[in-house]
């Protein structure tokens, strides 16, 4: 897998992602992203890649010409174009579902606007999609590009330890997670579930399961309508609500 971000701020990008797990996934060559300087491919002879909006207005606009090249040269003679995303707040959000569906990717481009944005144009003649993180809006796609390099890298083969490490977690499943607990097993009078400590796998499945139901039932309601759910799931959240 290969993950191409352009942007104005590499060094924002690299910061972020070449520590922690995805820092070592890139060391170990279980993902290769690459961060690439728009400034780098402008033509404009004071080394600028934005321009005032035509009709007026506040701010300034990112120009066509600098972020066409440098994805041209980032592409180079590929045989088949990676799909080019957008990072915009006009965007469809983005959810595990979209992170499993990048994640069979041999390859894809992040492009993270900033100041108004970029030129319509190319959207028009570059960008496959439009993500967005939610429905705010932020200074520039770099964070969101980065959100979105982790969510999918971290699902890669060998990135995690195992895949039990992503399988269990939130939004996986279309549930929320369940609570987690570690040493010590009394902490300023509150007991871990006596459950966790009872070795009972089976038993410990069910209440994990239960948990996650109740958890999301809590927090994300909503959840629940889209979330694949057993006759035993329906009944326990028939009895709890």
């Amino acid at each position: 897998m290969k993950i191409d971000i352009l942007t104005l701020f590499p060094e924002m990008c690299e910061a972020f992602l070449g520590e922690s797990i995805i820092g070592r996934a890139r060391k170990e060559n279980k993902v290769e992203i690459a961060c690439h300087n728009i400034r780098d491919y402008t033509l404009d002879k004071h080394n600028r890649v934005d321009d005032a909006p035509y009709g007026g207005g506040m701010g300034m606009v990112m120009t066509a010409q600098p972020i066409n090249d440098c994805l041209k040269a980032v592409i180079g003679d590929a045989e088949t174009k990676p799909r080019v995303i957008y990072l915009s707040p006009k965007g469809k959000t983005f959810d595990q579902k979209k992170a499993i569906e990048l994640s069979k990717l041999d390859r894809f481009v992040l492009l993270c606007g900033h100041y108004e944005g970029v030129d319509e144009r190319v959207l028009e003649k570059c960008v496959d999609e439009e993500i967005s993180l939610g429905d705010f809006v932020l200074t520039g796609g770099e964070i969101a590009a980065v959100a979105v390099a982790d969510a999918v890298s971290r699902l890669l083969p060998g990135v995690l330890s195992d895949d039990i490490c992503f399988s269990e977690e939130s939004h996986w499943s279309g549930l929320l997670e369940y609570p987690q607990y570690t040493r010590p097993a009394v902490w300023e009078g509150r007991e871990v579930p006596e459950v966790l400590l009872s070795g009972h796998h089976a038993n410990i499945t069910k209440w994990r399961r239960e948990k996650s139901l109740e958890t999301t039932l809590k927090k994300r309601p909503e959840m629940l309508e889209k979330a694949e759910l057993t006759d035993k799931d329906v009944k326990y959240l028939n009895e709890i609500k």
